[in-house]
């Protein structure tokens, strides 16, 4: 080193007394354990406080991993850094228990909080600044945590991994992590560097040092060199210790902050530190200390000759980065600036060795701040658990924001905070410009004459010198992205802006906005008296309107207008009308009630919360304990409620008699029933990854059943016109193959998407297909209030397009970003962010406690979109509860989602095991003759689909036909139908006329079986409803929902739609065992409701793409081919191919190739 270069002063360990170590005995957790450093808790790892509770839920579980293979950490410095890898790795180990940790500490001290200690001087407790009291570490399982303190490590033997210590202990390594740090730096070159009275400002054995000298110094004046962040805490400490008459501060810049702030806003706090007793000097460099002839410092001249007297001089001027340990185990180190060489993964040139913190030297830097110090720790302690199963992390450009108060002072600097000095370091939205020579001796010839171009940045500045506030952000020249910036006075906004500069999302606001606030929109009219003019055309006041809605006289906003004539001119008050007459209502009391539907005076998410707690798992007790009528049968709206509420907490087969009378068509017949009366199949396709055999075997079943073939938009096969007899046997064959339901019919899970990520794409960075399909799996077949879509992606392309999904995750560096509440349909909705870089091993609890909680407290048929949007507080309401357990639930949310993922069965499956649900699926119960083709086939690009629906329904008057003769006719057997409290049906065949019989309460219903609005023949399987305080019955079409009265005066009128009607029929069950319908003859009976009579024909409604496939036909261009054509000359095309594979040959080779 040369006599010109800074020296550090060196921090040697204490030998240790006795050279043991701390091994905790058992687990023993304390509460509390983080509220005595509530001041040093912003340096803790949120997750890291907690794990005493969770070790201790998890001993009580036998949760806790035994008798693992575990490798050995050893960790040289129990700082800052090394604190937050200790907490992160053992965070994130807790459920594997992968590794034992041993730290070796050179101070005498536990890790403390090296940013605070400042407060030293007021509190002198040594245990006030540490990170986690001494408990917490006794807290870890047993091995799992041992420290030696006052212990310094002399060598590193990497070959036998094994490191020294002063102590004469040898300790063995699988992996070694050091955290080091840096030492201080004194300028040696300076004459008097050595005199008693001079000091550094680095650790607590520092200050105890400056302490005691400083009290024998009272009076006196003392000196800090150098105005950094350092500098400015270090005089705010000898000012606090009230022994000096007079602190003085000397920098060599012309304002302090020079690192973090430009002149304006560092001249700035120079003037505010000043009027708090501070004197500053600027521009003033240290040429030689004075001493007296028994070394005590006297005084300084600066290079300039200026004299200064002072009596103790602290040195606040940088820091080295101590490497020597790892340069004496010949570990590869920076020649400049020092630092040990470490690779983005925090690898040194020697196998199993990594560095962190401030001894780190990445891409020829080092890093005095402890921000990215424990960015490292975090990176280090990813790979080393997380990896696995996930990109390993890479330690990029770190963030150097910072925020202090320094004197009283607030301060802060954030992203690229000299990007108008230096050129912006990374441009957001493109790559960094690249310096090019562009026009050659030109540009070379104008940068002379002109000067370099100027920085594309544009700085937005406010300047308060009355308040002291001063802030300047910068922003890209089309102001679509902030850069970074600086603030002092007010830097209440630096926690919103620092993640939009590291996120670099585009600005959805000017960049006025952020600086001078947004302006209130719409006035809400809260602050405007009653007689404030709100209507300038008519001259109404406020008062008017409010006394309007208060007295009765206006109900609605067109009563407003109306009454007071507001809002008729033009119109421009219109909005702060409708916000006062909303609020007069408000405050009135009226409200909206949200009672799930005549039958009951609960919502849906108190009917849950009854059903939970009392366990009621059949309908007929739920209407006991919460209906207004308790022998009701229910209707439409709140049957399938109350089935999913059931099929959510105790997940039994909605086919069973209790159940399958509260099913919609879909979840009755376990498939997606379609316009043609058919159902389309779709099993589970988990993560839409598909092996080939599957993808034969699905080909095979569509084949084999001439089923129409769709990829559907959740990356699953959807096999379209399956009949409902036919849906056992496709099952069957499906079930064979190895696949399973895919719940496509349920309001329940349906897919998670994923797109490759590190699986095959070269630029994803976490597995999302693993991801995708380990979720899908675990919440198969889980019902809720509404369907509910996942999606998983591996990188920020979003290929998955996770974010409108119910739940998605976005692979991050640091693991996935779990995003919520997003959904597609009619009202389409932007997901958000519910917690950010979330370990893969987290990642299960989060949804579980998210997912459990929204079945618990939506609204019936409520997507997440809307719940989120209705619940108190949004998103944030929602993160306090499943992230901070803010009601205290959490565990009871686990609980309850791992018995419902514990109790998972196929629902196909258990239909084929028992004969008597496989007997539901016949198509009518007096026959086992079908009909087939409601609506005519139409054959298009290869396959058959339904016709389309033609515009108009059947508006005959089928109630008021009048039959010639009516005789009584044995139909069915009675035992065919079942006495259930929700009511029993079954369609029957006579002639070529489908019926539709009911049984409900003991008592007999029969009507057609069309349901006339789009003559789909689907009443059999209708929900049935009652309103028994005025008598009446009905049974609801399945498809749009139209409701037929089934008895009494107005038998087969429609309640909902009076163009429609049905016919109804007398019928009664017999002693014998029949249920005889009094009907006309079969040919009466079949002029009027004969199946053939309603079959929608192709002809009747007009191919809409007539017109547009005439034009595209003449604009067809060379090359293009059918779509079942081969491109290749003499190629078989798609269905010789087929065919000859389906033969057992392809082309005479005897069969697959495989």
């Amino acid at each position: 080193m040369s006599d010109s270069e800074p020296v550090p002063v060196l921090t040697p360990g204490v030998e240790p007394t006795s050279g043991g170590t701390h091994s905790p005995p058992s687990l023993s957790p304390v509460g509390g354990t983080k509220g005595l450093n509530t001041s040093n808790a912003e340096w803790n790892d949120p997750e890291a406080n907690k794990l005493p509770e969770k070790l201790e839920r998890m001993v009580l579980n036998g949760e806790l991993p035994k008798d693992t293979k575990r490798k050995r950490v050893v960790i040289v410095g129990l700082g800052m850094v090394g604190i937050s890898f200790i907490e992160k790795l053992m965070k994130l180990d807790v459920k594997r228990r992968e590794y034992d940790i041993i730290v070796i500490g050179e101070e005498p001290h536990l890790a403390y909080n090296r940013v605070g200690l400042t407060s030293f001087f007021q509190h002198r407790v040594v245990e006030n600044l540490y990170l986690n009291p001494k408990e917490w570490y006794s807290s870890m399982p047993e091995g799992s945590l041992n420290y030696h303190l006052n212990t310094l490590v002399t060598e590193i033997n990497s070959e036998e991994k094994v490191v020294k210590t002063s102590a004469g202990t040898t300790v063995p390594y699988d992996i070694l992590v050091l955290a080091t740090g840096s030492d201080a730096l004194l300028p040696r070159h300076t004459p008097g560097h050595d005199a008693k009275g001079v000091f550094v400002y680095r650790t607590i054995d520092d200050l105890q040092k400056l302490i005691e000298f400083a009290s024998t110094r009272k009076g006196t004046t003392g000196a800090v060199v150098g105005g950094g962040l350092l500098g400015l805490e270090a005089a705010k400490a000898m000012m606090d210790l009230e022994d000096f008459g007079q602190v003085k501060l000397i920098e060599r810049n012309r304002w302090v902050l020079s690192r973090q702030l430009d002149s304006d806003a560092g001249s700035m706090v120079v003037e505010q530190v000043r009027s708090l007793g501070l004197d500053v000097l600027m521009s003033k460099r240290v040429g030689k200390i004075i001493t007296d002839e028994e070394n005590f410092v006297q005084g300084v001249v600066f290079e300039d000759g200026e004299k200064m007297d002072c009596s103790c001089i602290c040195f606040a001027i940088g820091i080295k980065a101590r490497d020597e340990l790892a340069r004496k185990a010949g570990i590869k180190c920076a020649d400049r600036g020092g630092g040990i060489v470490v690779a983005p993964d925090l690898s040194t040139s020697t196998p199993d060795i990594y560095a962190i913190g401030e001894c780190a030297s990445w891409e020829n830097q080092t890093f005095g701040l402890i921000a990215p110090g424990i960015e490292m720790a975090d990176v280090l302690a990813f790979n080393l658990t997380q990896a696995k199963a996930h990109a390993p992390r890479k330690f990029k450009h770190p963030d150097i924001s910072t925020k202090l108060k320094l004197l009283g002072v607030e301060v802060a600097s954030f992203g690229d905070f000299f990007a108008d000095r230096d050129g912006p370091k990374d441009m957001p939205g493109r790559r960094a410009a690249k310096k090019d020579g562009g026009n050659g001796a030109k540009d070379q010839v104008k940068s002379l004459t002109e000067g370099p171009p100027p920085p594309p940045v544009k700085a937005l500045t406010y300047k308060d010198p009355f308040q002291q506030i001063y802030k300047k952000y910068l922003f890209t020249m089309d102001g679509k992205y902030l850069l970074g910036g600086m603030m002092i006075g007010d830097t209440k906004d630096y926690v919103k802006l620092v993640p939009m500069v590291k996120n670099q999302k585009m600005l959805e606001m000017p960049p006025s906005e952020l600086i001078i606030g947004a302006s209130k929109g719409d006035d809400d009219g809260d602050d405007l008296d009653d007689d404030t003019q709100i209507c300038s055309c008519h001259n109404v006041t406020k008062g008017d309107v409010v006394k309007a809605v208060k007295d009765g006289t206006c109900k609605s906003i067109g009563d407003v207008k109306s009454c007071t004539k507001a809002g008729t001119g033009c119109g421009g008050c219109m909005p702060l009308v409708q916000t006062i007459f909303n609020k007069t209502m408000t405050s009135m009391g009226n409200e909206v009630k949200n009672h799930l539907c005549p039958h009951f005076e609960y919502s849906r998410a108190d009917i849950f919360n009854i059903v939970y707690v009392k366990e009621l798992k059949e309908f007929a007790d739920v209407m006991r304990e919460c209906g207004k009528e308790p022998n009701s049968t229910g209707c439409e709206a709140c049957k399938p409620t109350i089935g999913s509420i059931i099929s959510s907490l105790f997940n039994k087969h909605l086919l069973d008699d209790s159940r399958r009378g509260l099913q919609d068509t879909n979840d009755r017949f376990l498939a997606n029933i379609q316009r043609n009366g058919t159902f389309s199949v779709i099993p589970r396709v988990s993560g839409g990854e598909i092996t080939a055999e599957k993808l034969i075997i699905i080909g095979t079943v569509a084949k084999k059943h001439n089923l129409y073939c769709k990829i559907t938009g959740g990356q699953r096969i959807d096999l379209f016109g399956a009949r409902k007899q036919d849906l056992p046997s496709i099952w069957q064959e499906l079930i064979d193959g190895g696949m399973e339901s895919g719940h496509a019919y349920a309001k329940s899970l349906r897919t998670v998407k994923s797109c490759v990520g590190t699986t095959w794409c070269r630029f994803g960075i976490g597995d999302s297909v693993g991801m995708a399909i380990r979720l899908e799996e675990r919440y198969k077949s889980i019902r809720g209030p509404h369907k509910f879509k996942g999606g998983v992606s591996g990188c920020v392309r979003e290929c998955a397009e996770a974010q409108n999904k119910d739940f998605g995750l976005i692979a991050s560096e640091k693991g996935f970003n779990i995003f919520v509440g997003g959904n597609g349909g009619a009202k389409p909705r932007h997901s958000e962010l519910l917690a950010k870089d979330v370990p893969p091993d987290d990642v299960i609890p989060i949804l579980d406690r998210y997912l459990s909680f929204y079945i618990r407290t939506a609204d019936k048929l409520q997507r997440t979109a809307r719940w989120i949007e209705n619940l108190p507080g949004g998103i944030k309401y929602l993160q306090e509860v499943i992230l901070e357990d803010k009601l205290g639930i959490c565990a009871d949310l686990e609980k309850q989602m791992a018995q419902l993922v514990d109790s998972f069965f196929c629902e196909w499956t258990e239909v084929l095991k028992n004969p008597a649900r496989r007997a539901l699926f016949s198509q009518f119960a007096n026959t086992d003759e079908n009909i087939n083709d409601t609506i005519e086939p139409t054959k298009e690009r290869g396959q058959e689909r339904p016709s389309y629906w033609p515009t108009d329904a059947v508006t005959e008057d089928f109630r008021g036909h009048q039959w010639n003769e009516l005789s009584w006719q044995p139909l069915v057997k009675s035992s065919e139908f079942k006495d259930i409290p929700t009511g029993d049906s079954k369609a029957v065949k006579r002639g070529d006329t489908q019926l539709a019989v009911f049984k409900v309460k003991g008592k007999w219903y029969c009507t057609q079986q069309m349901c006339p609005h789009k003559r789909a023949f689907v009443l059999s399987d209708g929900l049935i409803g009652d309103d028994i305080a005025n008598n009446k019955l009905w049974v609801s079409c399945p498809y749009h929902k139209r409701n037929y009265e089934l008895g009494g005066e107005n038998a087969g009128k429609c309640g909902n739609d009076e163009t429609v009607n049905i016919a109804t029929f007398p019928v009664e069950a017999r002693e014998d065992g029949w249920v005889y319908v009094k009907l006309p003859s079969v040919e009466e009976l079949d002029a009027l409701l004969g199946t053939a009579r309603w079959v929608v024909k192709k002809e009747e409604t007009k191919d809409p793409f007539e017109a547009l496939d005439r034009k595209l036909k003449a604009m067809q261009g060379k090359g293009r081919k059918g779509v079942a054509v081969s491109h290749l000359e003499g190629g078989l095309g798609e269905k010789g191919k087929a065919e000859v594979i389906l033969a057992g040959g392809e082309r005479g080779a005897g069969g697959l190739d495989w």
